[in-house]
Protein backbone atom coordinates (compact mmCIF):
# COMPACT_ATOMS: atom_id res chain seq x y z
CA UNK A 1 0.00 0.00 0.00
CA UNK A 2 1.36 3.38 -0.98
CA UNK A 3 0.86 6.21 1.47
CA UNK A 4 0.38 9.87 0.66
CA UNK A 5 0.29 13.19 2.39
CA UNK A 6 -3.44 13.79 3.14
CA UNK A 7 -2.98 17.51 2.45
CA UNK A 8 -2.51 16.62 -1.23
CA UNK A 9 -6.02 15.20 -1.59
CA UNK A 10 -7.74 18.57 -2.08
CA UNK A 11 -4.99 19.77 -4.42
CA UNK A 12 -5.35 16.61 -6.51
CA UNK A 13 -9.11 17.16 -6.70
CA UNK A 14 -8.53 20.76 -7.85
CA UNK A 15 -6.06 19.61 -10.50
CA UNK A 16 -8.64 17.15 -11.85
CA UNK A 17 -11.07 20.01 -12.39
CA UNK A 18 -8.43 22.08 -14.23
CA UNK A 19 -7.07 19.43 -16.58
CA UNK A 20 -5.02 20.46 -19.58
CA UNK A 21 -6.05 19.43 -23.09
CA UNK A 22 -3.38 16.73 -23.20
CA UNK A 23 -4.54 15.36 -19.81
CA UNK A 24 -8.13 15.22 -21.07
CA UNK A 25 -7.04 13.44 -24.26
CA UNK A 26 -4.96 10.88 -22.39
CA UNK A 27 -7.60 10.33 -19.72
CA UNK A 28 -10.07 9.41 -22.48
CA UNK A 29 -7.64 6.61 -23.42
CA UNK A 30 -6.98 5.40 -19.86
CA UNK A 31 -10.28 5.59 -17.99
CA UNK A 32 -12.64 2.66 -17.67
CA UNK A 33 -9.89 0.01 -17.83
CA UNK A 34 -9.47 0.53 -21.60
CA UNK A 35 -5.77 -0.30 -21.54
CA UNK A 36 -5.56 -4.06 -21.08
CA UNK A 37 -8.07 -3.96 -18.23
CA UNK A 38 -5.79 -1.89 -15.99
CA UNK A 39 -7.41 0.60 -13.59
CA UNK A 40 -5.84 4.05 -13.91
CA UNK A 41 -6.43 7.05 -11.65
CA UNK A 42 -5.70 10.65 -12.54
CA UNK A 43 -3.97 13.22 -10.36
CA UNK A 44 -3.18 10.52 -7.80
CA UNK A 45 -1.41 11.52 -4.56
CA UNK A 46 1.50 9.20 -3.79
CA UNK A 47 3.97 9.98 -1.01
CA UNK A 48 4.59 13.75 -1.18
CA UNK A 49 3.71 14.06 -4.87
CA UNK A 50 0.79 14.01 -7.27
CA UNK A 51 1.14 11.73 -10.31
CA UNK A 52 -0.71 12.66 -13.52
CA UNK A 53 -1.96 9.10 -14.11
CA UNK A 54 -1.29 6.08 -11.92
CA UNK A 55 -2.11 2.38 -12.09
CA UNK A 56 -1.48 0.52 -8.85
CA UNK A 57 -1.43 -3.04 -10.22
CA UNK A 58 1.64 -2.53 -12.43
CA UNK A 59 2.89 0.40 -10.26
CA UNK A 60 2.95 2.60 -13.37
CA UNK A 61 3.03 6.39 -13.43
CA UNK A 62 2.23 8.10 -16.71
CA UNK A 63 3.36 11.72 -16.77
CA UNK A 64 2.77 14.45 -19.33
CA UNK A 65 5.56 16.99 -19.57
CA UNK A 66 4.08 20.32 -20.61
CA UNK A 67 4.75 23.98 -19.90
CA UNK A 68 4.79 23.46 -16.13
CA UNK A 69 7.79 21.13 -16.55
CA UNK A 70 9.94 23.50 -18.58
CA UNK A 71 13.21 24.29 -16.80
CA UNK A 72 12.36 21.78 -14.05
CA UNK A 73 14.35 18.83 -15.36
CA UNK A 74 16.32 18.38 -12.13
CA UNK A 75 13.20 18.65 -9.95
CA UNK A 76 11.32 16.18 -12.16
CA UNK A 77 14.24 13.74 -12.08
CA UNK A 78 14.56 13.98 -8.28
CA UNK A 79 10.81 13.44 -7.88
CA UNK A 80 10.89 10.50 -10.28
CA UNK A 81 13.82 8.86 -8.46
CA UNK A 82 12.02 9.15 -5.11
CA UNK A 83 8.91 7.52 -6.56
CA UNK A 84 10.96 4.84 -8.34
CA UNK A 85 12.49 3.99 -4.96
CA UNK A 86 8.92 3.03 -3.96
CA UNK A 87 8.77 0.61 -6.90
CA UNK A 88 6.92 2.87 -9.32
CA UNK A 89 7.76 2.70 -13.04
CA UNK A 90 7.50 5.77 -15.26
CA UNK A 91 6.37 6.57 -18.77
CA UNK A 92 6.78 10.23 -19.74
CA UNK A 93 5.24 11.89 -22.76
CA UNK A 94 5.65 15.39 -24.11
CA UNK A 95 2.47 17.47 -24.10
CA UNK A 96 2.80 18.09 -27.85
CA UNK A 97 3.11 14.35 -28.57
CA UNK A 98 -0.08 13.59 -26.63
CA UNK A 99 -1.93 16.30 -28.58
CA UNK A 100 -0.64 15.23 -31.99
CA UNK A 101 -0.31 11.43 -31.67
CA UNK A 102 -2.61 10.15 -28.93
CA UNK A 103 -2.94 6.79 -30.70
CA UNK A 104 0.84 6.33 -30.65
CA UNK A 105 0.95 7.25 -26.96
CA UNK A 106 -1.82 4.72 -26.24
CA UNK A 107 0.09 2.03 -28.19
CA UNK A 108 3.24 2.77 -26.18
CA UNK A 109 1.32 2.37 -22.92
CA UNK A 110 -0.26 -0.86 -24.20
CA UNK A 111 3.17 -2.22 -25.16
CA UNK A 112 4.55 -1.40 -21.71
CA UNK A 113 1.57 -3.09 -20.04
CA UNK A 114 1.90 -6.14 -22.28
CA UNK A 115 5.57 -6.44 -21.34
CA UNK A 116 4.70 -6.05 -17.65
CA UNK A 117 2.02 -8.72 -17.90
CA UNK A 118 4.53 -11.08 -19.49
CA UNK A 119 7.08 -10.50 -16.70
CA UNK A 120 4.40 -10.69 -13.97
CA UNK A 121 3.18 -14.09 -15.14
CA UNK A 122 6.66 -15.59 -15.17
Amino acid sequence: MLHYNPRLKSLARALRTRSTLSEVLLWRQLKGRQRRGIDFHRQKPVSEFIIDFFAAAPMLAVEIDGDTHRFKDKEDLDRQRKLEALGIHFLRFDDWLVKTNIDGVARTIDAWLEDWEGRWRE
